[in-house]
This record gives structure tokens, C-alpha cells and sequence, in this order.
């Protein structure tokens, strides 16, 4: 276990030191094609993102504190785990092993199913010499154990990175609390305001979500603008300030939950708090077109014989 002496270190320094430590216990992104691969087998063939990297976590046996070790944080909300899955993912889908939908499901490909175990390295040298004409323009090769850091993995959409840039750097606090409003607006809620002051155990907004017209219920929400990951203290520090002010609240941060925050947040017993992470955040931007706009052509094409192989 790595210690720091007071006497001679700093604190910045000790968290530095932890955070190479944890980073070096990350699994490198060919070791996890194979726990990947068998996660969506376990899954029966087919699973979200968020569910094969909370599978693939557990598969590994990974701690709390390496799972949320963050990535890059200028570029990104994801953890390095999460990275390192999407580049997994991405040289599996290359190798033809996996493939996604729009919607960001991954399974195995039809008539891949039979296969148990695969060859990481194979994949690696075969994928590599398939891309080699795209990286001819480029000093060297990346070694076995690296990642490229000019590109990104396929699922990690450019969009995204741009988004999180906005809101982490370029906008106000204020800015990130006004667009909440719009947000929980565009969802359905009324009497939406913005509340927060000095002493109000976090707590920046609140409004009245109404289910089909008859019944309503009371929200309190924080913004949290996190490059890093929300812990369950956070969680905890929110519910204590919502007890006996509402019936819900909502936690909406840029970056991510741990997954103590978010078995916190569902604690039986406690009064429950949504989460939405940066991803979500995204999504749902996306999808209310909040300053982004989408072009989608559609070609419907039905394959017979992958209905046939199920």
C-alpha cells in the first residue's frame, strides 16, 4: 500500500501519487476484450454500455477507487475504465466479433455466437493492419499497451466531447442552472426556479414534475458541473438537504457517479434521488434538440436471416 510521509510530502502530491498507482491497476484495453466479449454472452448476446461496463467491473473485481480512476479530464466525463472499454469494444467491432445499433447496443455478431474465447493480440495485429493506410500520415505505431490519444473510440462520439467541453469550460455556473431549468421544462415540469444561496446544503433549484395530469410531485434539484466523478458523500450531503423539503430530488452533474453514489441514491428506507450523468445529460439535450440539431436519413432494410439465427 502507498504511503505519504507529512514530513516530506504535500498533499497534492499524494493524491498524485495515488492516482498514477490507480491508474497502473487499470486494465490496458486488450485485456478486456475477452471480459467484454463474455459479459455479452452472460448478458445473452446483447447489452448496453452502462451494463457491460458495471459487468466488466465486477467480472474484474475492480475497487471502487480504480473504477472511477477519471480519464483525461479536459476531454472527457468518462473514467479510464470506461475508456478503455470503449476502445475494447471498438477493436472487437472492427475485428467483426460485435456489432452496435443506434441506440448504443452492443451484441455479438450472429454468427459469432459460437465462439467462446478469442485472441486479443490477433485482434490487435488484425485491426492494426487494417487501419494501417489511415495512420501512414503519422509518426509511429502505437505500441501493444497503448492507446492512441489523437483519436477516440468509435462509440465516443465527437459531439459529446464538444458538449462537455461547453459546459465545463466555457460556460457560467449560472449558465449550467438556467439550462437545468430548460431541461426539466422541456421534460414536463412546471413552477421551475433557481433557489440556491450560501447555506442551503446545495440545493440550486426546485419545480413540480406532474404524472398524467393528476398526480404531482415536489423536485429539488443540484447542479454539479464535475470533469470527475460524484461520490456518495455528495449523494448523502444532498439527501440531508432535501429531507422534509421534497419528495424527490435530482442530481445532475457534466461527469459521472460512482457506484456507491448511485446503490446511495436507491438506499432502501432513504428518500430517493435521480441521478443524470453527463452521458444522459447529453442525450437528453440531444434528444429535446437544446442547442444541437440532428440530420437523419433513414434506409429501412430488413434482415431476414438475422430474426432467423435468434
Amino acid at each position: 500500500m502507498m504511503t505519504c510521509d507529512p514530513a516530506h510530502s504535500t498533499e497534492l502530491i499524494c493524491f498524485a501519487q495515488r492516482d498514477i498507482s490507480n491508474m497502473s491497476r487499470v486494465p490496458k484495453y486488450f485485456q478486456l476484450m475477452q471480459p467484454v466479449f463474455q459479459t455479452l454472452k452472460d448478458l445473452g448476446g446483447s447489452g448496453s454500455i452502462e451494463e457491460i461496463d458495471e459487468k466488466v467491473v465486477q467480472l474484474l473485481g475492480l475497487s471502487e477507487e480504480v473504477a472511477n480512476q477519471p480519464h483525461n479530464l479536459a476531454k472527457s466525463s468518462q473514467s479510464e475504465v470506461q475508456y478503455r472499454l470503449a476502445w475494447a469494444r471498438t477493436y472487437l467491432k472492427k475485428y467483426g466479433l460485435i456489432e452496435n445499433s443506434s441506440r448504443g447496443v452492443w451484441a455479438i455478431a450472429q454468427d459469432k455466437r459460437h465462439i467462446e474465447t478469442i485472441d486479443a493480440q490477433e485482434i490487435v495485429r488484425v485491426v492494426r493492419e487494417l487501419s494501417r493506410a489511415e495512420r501512414e500520415a503519422r509518426e509511429r505505431e502505437p505500441a501493444d499497451d497503448e492507446i492512441d490519444e489523437d483519436d477516440i473510440p468509435e462509440e465516443v462520439q465527437s459531439w459529446r466531447e464538444q458538449l462537455h467541453r461547453i459546459l465545463t469550460q466555457k460556460i457560467d455556473p449560472s449558465a449550467f442552472e438556467r439550462l437545468a431549468m430548460r431541461l426539466l421544462r422541456e421534460c414536463g415540469f412546471i413552477h421551475v426556479e433557481v433557489t440556491g444561496k450560501s447555506g442551503d446544503g446545495g440545493i440550486d433549484g426546485k419545480g413540480i414534475v406532474r404524472l398524467s395530469g393528476i398526480l404531482s410531485f415536489h423536485v429539488i434539484f443540484q447542479c454539479k458541473r464535475y470533469q470527475g466523478a460524484v461520490t456518495a458523500s455528495h449523494v448523502r450531503d444532498f439527501r440531508g438537504a432535501m429531507v422534509g423539503r421534497a419528495d424527490k430530488g435530482l442530481l445532475i452533474t457534466t461527469g459521472t457517479f460512482t457506484r456507491d453514489a448511485m446503490k446511495e441514491a436507491t438506499r432502501d428506507g432513504a428518500p430517493p434521488i435521480d441521478l443524470i450523468d453527463g452521458d444522459l445529460l447529453a442525450d437528453k439535450l440531444k434528444e429535446l434538440q437544446l442547442g444541437m440539431k440532428t440530420e437523419v436519413v433513414e434506409k429501412v432494410e430488413i434482415d431476414e436471416d438475422w430474426y432467423l439465427s435468434l
